[in-house]
């Protein structure tokens, strides 16, 4: 789950004074522990035809690879942050950074889908106790007036995966295989867990997610009809985005190093339109959300079309890319403010939400690109995106207020 705002119900007071290179050390590690996760989370997109073809499988069945660990974390994600109680969070993250390596290591050997699914399902558990804790983490690494940047450090390592990710495990795809970048991206995590061992103090627990305040907060109408929104909107982008690679190369003939460019592309945009609509998402939330969902629309329900030219459909691709780069800073600032007075249980909802959104997302279009072929795919992700986006005017327009004692 890129771009994403874990909860920060563990989080205690960060030390006072100054911080010292090795706490800074400790932030990397867990950095690199946020690149090596996302990663691994949408390696697949990058290399899905290959695999199917390996195993046996039609590229819906592929899809699974990405539904089943969004599945299995949308569940973990809460449970994690239930069941940990006061567990330490230097061996949770330990723990769960050892779990990723793993899973990886059963994704590269893996001889059938059925394997496949399993080290996926695995990568499931460690990403959604990943994302329940880590960022909370950061605050309590380095002293207090450095919380911010400490957080920013690791949302950068969570933004650079999205961009060079996907490329990244395509390339090592096109250029050896893909058992190759499924061993690759262990190695990241084994770094990533050498790390965290050497420099991450000794983290207790203080504070949790309770299971009132999470039950107070589904309560809410309008927090049910908010999660309900950021479901559509990222199910509009990952059931169509997990079988972009199958549309370029089948519909569109591009090569693998092609591929491979355009994705690149598209993490590139995509990051640099997160840091140009901070502002704009900060101030006119509603407009900037809105903006973002119908270009992501309008270049979904394009690309079918302009297939017969390879300039105009990586020009789509690019500004699906600007779209989706501001997506997930949209719906988790909308997500906080849907319960200001609960921000453990809407973090935690965000995390689940997502996840599942991209389970029922790749797992829809899966169905759909067997049954109607890869460009049904896209015509569903901008269906999905409009029931989104008629979901959000709903809200009403202005300053119309997300929740009752806050307005956007």
């Amino acid at each position: 789950m890129n771009d994403m705002h874990a909860i920060p119900g563990d989080a205690a007071l960060a030390p006072a004074g100054s911080s010292s290179w090795r706490d800074w050390l400790s932030v990397f590690s867990v950095a690199l522990g946020a690149f090596a996760f996302v990663t691994t989370e949408y390696l697949p997109v990058g290399v899905l035809p290959q695999i199917a073809n390996t195993l046996g499988i039609s590229d819906g069945e592929a899809g699974l690879m990405v539904t089943v660990p969004g599945i299995v974390a949308a569940v973990a994600a809460p449970a994690i942050m239930l069941g940990a109680g006061r567990m330490n969070r230097r061996q949770l993250l330990l723990l769960l950074t050892l779990l990723q390596v793993a899973a990886n290591l059963v994704s590269a050997v893996a001889p059938s889908l059925a394997i496949m699914l399993v080290g996926r399902a695995l990568l499931g558990v460690a990403l959604g106790g990943f994302w329940a804790v880590a960022i909370a983490v950061a605050g309590r690494l380095v002293s207090e007036s450095k919380a911010a940047k400490a957080t920013a450090l690791i949302f950068a390592g969570i933004t650079l995966a999205t961009v060079f990710g996907v490329p990244f495990g395509t390339l090592l795809g096109d250029l050896f295989s893909w058992r190759v970048s499924f061993a690759v991206t262990a190695g990241l995590a084994v770094l990533a867990l050498i790390a965290q061992g050497l420099t991450l103090p000794s983290l207790p627990s203080r504070d949790g997610l309770q299971v009132r305040a999470l039950l107070s907060f589904l309560t809410r109408s309008n927090a049910r009809r908010s999660m309900l929104l950021l479901a559509l909107v990222v199910a509009a982008h990952f059931s169509a985005y997990t079988y972009i690679a199958p549309f370029l190369s089948r519909e569109a003939g591009f090569s693998g190093s092609a591929i491979t460019s355009i994705l690149l592309g598209f993490g590139l945009v995509g990051m640099l339109a997160n840091f140009a609509m901070a502002r704009g998402v900060a101030r006119h939330l509603r407009l900037s959300l809105g903006a973002v969902i119908v270009l992501m629309v309008i270049a979904q329900l394009a690309l079918p079309q302009l297939r017969g030219s390879s300039a105009a459909v990586a020009l789509a691709v690019l500004a699906w890319g600007v779209a989706y780069g501001a997506i997930p800073l949209g719906v988790s600032t909308w997500m906080q403010l849907t319960s200001p007075q609960l921000p453990e249980a809407s973090s935690a909802m965000l995390v689940t939400m997502f996840q599942v959104a991209i389970a029922s997302g790749s797992l829809v279009g899966g169905l759909m690109v067997d049954h109607q072929g890869v460009p049904s795919a896209l015509w569903l992700g901008a269906g999905i995106g409009l029931l989104g986006l008629a979901l959000m005017l709903s809200f009403g327009l202005g300053k119309a207020p997300i929740a009752e004692t806050l307005q956007c």
